[in-house]
């Protein structure tokens, strides 16, 4: 992910332990992961994760910049020189994979090659198109923030960015993956109406019913592709198209890539921590319109009842 959550991103989100304060990017049912596909022996106990983590090298938490009284947020020279790496990385990278949806709202956007973009500028864009905006947030927002900011077309984003050691994969949701994974297809009525009406079910969900519709999110608008036929298949979600090496991997044929069931998304377990197994594939971008028609919490009830499905991650991972 660079992906959602503490989720992993985030990491404004969290793993299977079940906080309150768990990230802007929900992560819900695993541990952790990495990038790399390295194995690791990790267990979705609270206690065992705590341990591993005390036991690796503590990594400098990220803080978000404050902006000044104007609303302008400051920079460093190194801050801007990541920006642009990772943007010349991914400009080699999405073109001829990610949705044309996307690119489209890219080419809207604008974005500053060689410094990080001011979120009024993208607000000027997003405003114009569906009528959204951003929000600078800390790096740690809560689940009922989070939901309450979608639910008023305001997409949270974290004003920090990722260090040389994170480029290929962050837990953290960094204004990288805010900005260049998310913001093009907010220019998108679907893309819009499918945070909208998510961030008002997530306001008046359950704490369970909450960790089930993270599981939505996840496979959706974080890791999700596009195009029945593997020929026209492409990548939508903002976790694959902010890092470089998930943009290579999600499309090759080393993952497993499943149609796109409401159910069966649900019911699937993810890790915050590594590239994903499993991808889900929905027909067009429009599609996004039908799941929001449809009875998200009627079926989130269903799926509670049936349980999660065996994690497939587990036979990879030894968890």
């Amino acid at each position: 992910m660079d992906r959602l959550s503490h989720t992993p991103s985030y990491q404004r989100a969290v793993s299977g332990n079940h906080k309150n304060d768990i990230g802007k990017k929900q992560a819900a049912d695993s541990s952790i992961t990495d990038s790399t596909n390295t194995n690791i022996n990790t267990t979705n106990s609270s206690a065992h994760l705590a341990a591993s983590y005390l036991e690796s090298p503590q990594k400098q938490p990220y803080v978000s910049h404050q902006p000044n009284s104007d609303g302008h947020i400051a920079y460093s020279d190194d801050e801007h020189f990541m920006w642009q790496t990772l943007l010349e990385r991914q400009a080699k990278q999405i073109p001829n994979r990610a949705c044309s949806a996307y690119l489209d709202g890219l080419t809207k956007l604008q974005l500053p090659t060689t410094q990080i973009p001011q979120l009024a500028t993208i607000d000027d864009v997003l405003q114009a198109t569906t009528g959204w905006q951003t929000a600078a947030v800390p790096a740690l927002i809560s689940f009922g923030k989070f939901f309450k900011l979608l639910s008023q077309r305001r997409f949270p984003v974290a004003t920090f960015i990722r260090r040389m050691d994170d480029m290929d994969y962050i837990e953290e949701p960094d204004i990288f993956h805010e900005i260049v994974g998310h913001c093009p297809l907010l220019t998108h009525p679907a893309f819009a109406a499918f945070n909208e009406t998510y961030g008002k079910l997530g306001l008046n969900a359950s704490k369970e019913e909450r960790w089930f519709l993270a599981r939505l999110y996840w496979f959706t608008i974080e890791f999700g592709l596009v195009g029945h036929a593997t020929k026209d298949r492409k990548i939508y979600g903002g976790g694959i198209l902010s890092s470089p090496s998930e943009t290579l991997y999600a499309l090759s044929d080393t993952p497993e890539h499943r149609a796109f069931d409401l159910l069966d998304v649900l019911r699937t377990p993810y890790r915050i921590d590594h590239i994903q197994p499993i991808y889900y594939v929905i027909d067009e971008l429009d599609t996004l319109f039908d799941i929001v028609d449809s009875d998200i919490m009627g079926v989130v009830k269903q799926a509670m009842s049936l349980g999660l499905f065996e994690p497939t991650y587990a036979r990879d991972a030894n968890c």
